[in-house]
């Protein structure tokens, strides 16, 4: 026989043995659809997370408040000083009037809280852009520089965007290993549960197993249908997960999208790669399953005596 005779009986024969045994069979689909699913959300989610710090970290900006009653003269020459910084990339004035405009776009219904024309609600500030040798930096020397433009006159408080950046970067570290870690013990729960299923299909098959050796059937052929059964279970239960995440992403996105943190977490959909990948691990972890499940006893194969 062929190998492509012998790969096509090993299919059939799987098919048919996972439509006989379709309540177990169905247990392993979906044990490893469910591993893989968890994961995947944890990594896709934690994959957006780490889009939004990179871009949040390429926009953040060190803020320099000053007094209300600061004058613009003294913003000016502030800025000027700090332009000639060589760690200061940019450096842009924004007026009591623009902050308050800003304000009045981002939350329009409190914009009666900043109606004061006096602009003691918002008063003017500073946005410097760190240059990237300054970021470079220990930051030590950077929150010195900091310390220093703190005690300038008419400063009040000077606030660095990339500290609440660098604690996403802590949280999207926490999701993704929570993820890999949740999603490792599952795959090892679903390469469990198919090994059993594998295993509990070559007792039933035990007599006709026995058969096979006695007229002279080859291990290989014997074990191909088990081997493909784990094969096609982990194929089935990477593509329901593939699936069900794709559907969920869709349905996450329709009605969470418009949050703060649904544009976080939702921010890109999982790639046709990451999809894929899906399917390809629980492919590879009902095959490595059935694998294990195959030990010489578990298919009646008598004992070899020794001399």
């Amino acid at each position: 026989m062929t190998l492509g005779k012998a790969l096509r009986y090993f299919l059939r024969e799987a098919g048919v043995s996972l439509v006989r045994s379709w309540k177990v069979s169905f247990l392993a689909v979906l044990v490893i659809a469910v591993s893989l699913f968890v994961g995947g959300v944890f990594l896709v989610a934690a994959g957006n997370l780490a889009r939004v710090v990179e871009q949040a970290r390429d926009e953040s900006r060190i803020v320099v408040y000053f007094a209300p009653e600061t004058e613009k003269g003294a913003v000016t020459a502030l800025a000027d000083a700090l332009t000639a910084e060589p760690w200061v990339e940019n450096v842009r004035v924004v007026s009591a009037e623009e902050a308050r405009g800003r304000f009045v776009e981002i939350f329009p219904s409190l914009a009666d809280l900043v109606e004061d024309d006096s602009g003691g609600a918002l008063p003017p500030s500073l946005e410097l852009l760190v240059a990237r040798d300054g970021e470079d930096e220990e930051r030590g020397g950077l929150e010195a520089r900091l310390e220093e433009v703190r005690e300038r006159p008419g400063v009040e408080m000077v606030d660095d965007d990339r500290d609440w950046v660098n604690q996403l970067s802590a949280v999207v570290a926490l999701v993704r290993g929570l993820g890999l870690t949740l999603g490792g013990v599952l795959l090892g729960a679903a390469v469990f549960t198919i090994g059993s299923v594998i295993r509990l299909t070559a007792y039933l098959y035990e007599e006709e197993i026995t058969i096979m050796r006695l007229v002279g059937a080859t291990e290989f052929y014997i074990r191909g249908p088990f081997y493909a059964a784990g094969f096609l279970e982990g194929l089935l239960g990477g593509a329901v997960a593939a699936a069900t995440l794709a559907c969920a992403f869709w349905l996450a996105s329709d009605r969470l999208g418009a949050s703060l943190l649904g544009r976080m977490l939702l921010a890109a959909p999982p790639s046709p790669a990451e999809l894929l990948g899906l399917v390809a691990l629980g492919t590879a972890a009902g095959f490595t399953g059935a694998i294990l499940s195959l030990r010489r006893e578990s298919l009646g194969e008598p004992p070899v005596d020794e001399a």
